[in-house]
């Protein structure tokens, strides 16, 4: 049985979706209460026992890798200030996994992204995590699926049941129930503009095998004009077993302006330090526009 330890995590997308405030700065490193959002991602990685990690970036991405590294001018001045709680907290940033960095020269769509870091892999399974999504769980999400995979050993997606109205924003699969939240794969549609096949959505967890750098490879740009991962797994789903474990959690889609709002409510309500006055201040505040209104 092989185990997976290294992950890759795409993070060249633009971020048009919040311009202007991704003008300078990577959707990637917007905050969340008071992490970036990729911060979240890594450390779902490092918590599910993931020991290697690769961002696929593009440019003005110079940010997360600052992120991720030793900052000694700031640690200097913490440890001067004696805020060791602050110190302790950036020194564990640098220390969370051994991350690595490749750039993606070009946006050709997520398929291609997760092939630039083929070199990376070599010939071992691989986790991919995408940065937009953030999913709150006992366990984290990542883990769900390296269980699924240890005991199938076959590559596996992450899936969430989504409103109807919004299918068409996922990739979604046509799958046969196998046991307790397992599916086994027959179909994955990229965004369906009509007749989806279901209301299981893709969201942003897979592992795989190394022979998908293959037929990313050799395949077709599809909708939007770039190589589409989903596209690469319908290839290899049909000639291989692939399951879809639907996640036990709360998903988040942040690389939406009202997903970044939820997240950035519910997370700040679970917030040991903020629960009560931010609930406060939102009791508050609905007060208040309900008068107005």
């Amino acid at each position: 049985m092989r185990r997976v330890k290294k992950a890759i995590i795409p993070a060249a997308g633009l971020g048009t979706r919040f311009l202007p405030a991704t003008k300078a700065m990577p959707k990637e490193m917007l905050p969340v209460v008071d992490k970036p959002t990729i911060q979240y991602i890594v450390e779902e990685a490092v918590a599910s026992g993931i020991e290697d990690i690769i961002i696929v970036t593009g440019r003005s991405k110079r940010s997360i890798e600052d992120h991720f590294d030793i900052n000694y001018e700031l640690e200097a001045n913490l440890r001067d200030q004696r805020k060791e709680h602050l110190l302790k907290m950036v020194e564990d940033i640098a220390k969370l996994a051994d991350i690595h960095y490749v750039r993606q020269k070009q946006a050709l769509g997520l398929g291609h992204a997760v092939w630039c870091a083929r070199k990376f892999i070599g010939r071992e399974p691989f986790a991919v995590l995408l940065g937009d999504m953030i999913i709150d769980s006992d366990v984290p999400c990542l883990k769900q699926l390296l269980d699924i995979y240890e005991r199938k050993q076959a590559p596996v997606i992450a899936v969430d049941s989504v409103e109807w109205s919004q299918v068409s924003k996922y990739g979604v699969i046509d799958g046969e129930p196998e046991g307790e939240r397992l599916f086994k794969v027959n179909r994955l549609v990229e965004k369906p503009a009509t007749d989806p096949p279901s209301n299981m959505a893709i969201i942003g967890r897979y592992v795989l095998e190394p022979y998908i750098f293959q037929i990313l490879s050799r395949l077709p740009a599809g909708i939007g004009g770039e190589i589409q991962l989903t596209d690469a797994l319908q290839q290899w789903t049909s000639r291989h077993p692939m399951y879809a474990g639907l996640i036990q959690g709360k998903l988040y889609d942040v690389g939406d302006k009202m997903g970044f709002l939820k997240a950035t409510v519910e997370l700040a309500c679970k917030d040991e330090t903020l629960r009560e006055p931010f609930r406060s201040f939102l009791r508050q505040a609905a007060a208040e526009g309900g008068e107005t209104t």
